[in-house]
């Protein structure tokens, strides 16, 4: 409502004001100071991360090097700005889910679900075959200089990694969901050479050599299970919405305490600017020798980079163009503070709270259609991740020297899309889906470590273009669904027009009475 009274004002403004009086100094003036007023935070936010980066370069000039300590008070502002906003994951997903489909009847939300699902499989389709057009092209891996390999990574088993998705999807607890997930760990196994029959599944050898084979276990990791927190939700919305009468209380929790977890939200956003001006300073602090490793992976670096300014910048603007005929520089620049706050958090889960304030307040999109399509974009939606993952396995395998057939670079792509799509909404996911990737394709996984470098700047900028796909995801749907959504509101006011005139009908006869 006060943003409706401002675009108002503005409006009465313009229609009693001269075109001269509106190119007068004095009216230029009040014109730059509303947009000062109404972009303060975009501009604070653009302006830390600028102070940023000039804090810690200088810091680095004063002292060469820092120790752990150092650094983890230098970044404990940030660190606070982390814990708030992840603080609000948990509570923003539910309430948001359940209130949002309790609103909605069946028919309706199954639409918005299923449009949602089509335009996620879709972007991130295309962001995987544009990172492989690009890699073809660039060939990043036979350029640069020589890569230094290091071992040690993780095994990860596919058929394994696809079973821990179904079991975070279904949890056992949930209770248990908001603090670990299940996960398939492989421990090692060493067989004994002196012993050459077959048993237990074992590969052995009638030789002396030493055969390593790995035993899966599911153990419960630490870290919340946001996929089950979102099937959950999503079933429980649903339910409750289809009981009426009797689930109206409910409806009404969960209505207000999303309300009042976005109240908590703008509350934390006027601190973030503190946050991310010690984030970066951090980070810029904690580097090591970058020319070195610049002038290794810079064919890489620019590979990646440059398919994620097309994809977000063109493919995924020119969707919202030919979807709903509208500008999209308009909406990107009302998510703009939702990009510069995944960019420096490199979370999409965590940035989730000021990608929903943005998109209600700033793009005026339906409250019903954020609360539904943002917190399963976070999840699943992750079209940067897709196509950094892409590249990287195909990066590896030229500088390995393989020759890929058509058969690989397509099970690379689907590889990739299904990864992505399992992909946390937290820092450095990408690498653990990416060492899913390498074993689908049969390529060393160790080579993962040769990105590590660089991991932390591409991983910023893949999480920026996750949260863009996201916020322009939701303004898809609600043109999409608008129809859906406006049936939908008529039917409300009729069902509390029908409460109220049953209210006073009520009274009236007890009057009478």
């Amino acid at each position: 409502m006060e943003r409706n009274a401002d675009v108002e004002a503005q409006y009465s403004f313009k229609n009693s004001t001269s075109s001269r009086d509106l190119k007068s100094p004095k009216n230029r003036k009040r014109q730059v100071l509303n947009c000062f007023k109404h972009n303060i935070l975009l501009f604070l936010l653009v302006l830390s991360l600028v102070v940023g980066i000039g804090m810690g370069a200088g810091l680095r000039n004063v002292t060469p090097s820092f120790t752990s300590r150092q650094i983890m008070y230098l970044r404990f502002p940030g660190d606070l700005l982390l814990n708030m906003l992840k603080l609000l994951i948990l509570p923003l997903v539910v309430s948001s889910l359940i209130s949002g489909l309790a609103a909605l009847d069946t028919r309706t939300s199954g639409k918005m679900g299923l449009r949602a699902v089509v335009y996620y499989l879709t972007t991130t389709i295309l962001a995987v075959v544009l990172g492989i057009i690009l890699t073809v092209t660039i060939r990043p891996g036979e350029r640069g200089g020589d890569i230094d390999k290091a071992g040690g990574t993780k095994v990860v088993n596919p058929a394994d990694t696809f079973l821990d998705l179904l079991r975070q999807a279904f949890p056992d607890n949930i209770v248990e969901a908001c603090f670990s997930k299940p996960l398939t760990e492989q421990k090692l196994i060493e067989d004994d050479p002196l012993f050459t029959n077959i048993t237990d599944g074992l590969q052995r050898n009638k030789t002396n050599e030493t055969i390593v084979d790995y035993e899966p276990s599911v153990t419960k990791v630490a870290g919340m299970n946001v996929l089950g927190l979102v099937v959950f939700s999503i079933f429980f919305g649903i339910t409750i919405g289809n009981m009426g009468p009797r689930g109206r209380p409910l409806v009404v929790f969960f209505e207000s305490l999303c309300e009042a977890i976005m109240k908590l939200v703008r509350l934390v956003i006027w601190y973030s600017p503190i946050g991310v001006c010690f984030l970066v300073a951090a980070k810029v602090v904690e580097m090591d020798d970058m020319e070195k490793t610049f002038n290794q992976l810079l064919f890489f670096i620019v590979t990646v980079l440059s398919g994620l300014a097309i994809h977000g910048l063109l493919i995924l603007p020119l969707i919202y163009l030919v979807t709903v005929r509208r500008n999209p520089v308009r909406f990107v620049y009302g998510v703009m503070q939702a990009i510069v706050t995944a960019l420096v958090t490199s979370s999409s889960s965590a940035t989730l709270p000021v990608t929903m304030k943005c998109l209600e307040e700033n793009n005026g999109i339906d409250r019903r259609v954020t609360k539904f399509v943002t917190p399963v974009g976070a999840t699943i939606n992750m079209d940067g991740t897709a196509l950094y993952e892409a590249v990287a396995v195909l990066f590896i395998g030229q500088v390995r020297g393989y020759n890929m057939d058509i058969g690989q670079i397509i099970t690379i792509s689907v590889t990739a899309t299904a990864a992505a799509i399992g992909a946390a909404g937290v820092p450095q996911a990408g690498l653990v889906s990416m060492v899913i990737v390498l074993t689908a394709v049969g390529f060393p996984t160790d080579d993962v470590t040769t990105m590590l470098a660089v991991d932390w700047l591409l991983d910023r900028f893949r999480t920026a273009v996750n949260v863009l796909g996201d916020a322009i995801g939701a303004g898809v749907v609600a043109h999409l669904s608008r129809k859906e959504l406006e049936a939908a509101s008529r039917t409300d006011d009729i069902d509390e027009v029908s409460v109220s005139e049953g209210t006073s009908n009520a009274a009236f006869a007890e009057e009478r009475l």
